[in-house]
């Protein structure tokens, strides 16, 4: 059932939106180059690598970490700082809803450097389709202001921001359901128009 509404509601979003995703891919490719479009290999479900799409949000080819601190983050382009605002960045992700590598609802996916430090009990999030949003993402919307004001991000981001999103995530999984998973979805519509 679950993946029968993940297809079906990508796939109509997909119809619906390919205007916009035309002139947000316009807007990032005059800003940016290396393509409207950033992969990045994220760890889905039982473990396995998938290729995870975003609109460009960053200069190509800066290097850096692989959190991003805010909007002082100088790899961010000035489209990107929009993007990430709206979480338009995120739409692409869509794709990945109809390839079967994510779901619209479900634990937000790590990179591989991420996932080795969960433990054994926090590894259960890997036990299902990671999700385009969940709680956890509705509750870290300003994750990237924690970062820039921590003395040092990185380490706040493994010791802080990760256990809080993976136990989350862990209590999301208890009680999930179609309902539950549609509340999600509506909490993170008004959460994003109320940031935009």
């Amino acid at each position: 059932m679950k993946r029968l509404i993940d297809l079906g509601g990508s796939l109509i979003a997909c119809v619906f939106l390919t205007p916009l995703f035309l002139l947000l891919a316009a807007l990032v490719a005059v800003e940016s180059s290396g393509g409207a479009l950033y992969r990045q290999e994220r760890i889905g479900q039982h473990g396995r690598p998938f290729l995870l799409l975003k609109f460009r949000s960053m200069r190509a080819n800066m290097p850096g970490p692989q959190i991003t601190m805010g909007n002082s983050d100088p790899r961010i382009t000035r489209v990107g700082q929009w993007l990430r605002k709206t979480k338009l960045d995120e739409l692409p992700q869509l794709w990945n809803v109809v390839k079967g590598d994510m779901s619209l609802v479900g634990p937000r996916p790590e990179v591989a450097k991420y996932v080795d430090l969960y433990t054994p009990r926090q590894r259960n999030v890997l036990t299902v389709r990671p999700g385009l949003t969940d709680p956890a993402s509705i509750a870290a919307f300003d994750e990237g202001s924690r970062l820039e004001s921590a003395e040092d991000p990185e380490t706040y981001y493994r010791e802080v921001i990760l256990p809080e999103k993976v136990n989350a995530q862990l209590a999301y999984l208890q009680q999930a359901t179609v309902l539950t998973d549609g509340r999600v979805i509506i909490r993170t519509l008004l959460r994003i128009f109320k940031r935009g």
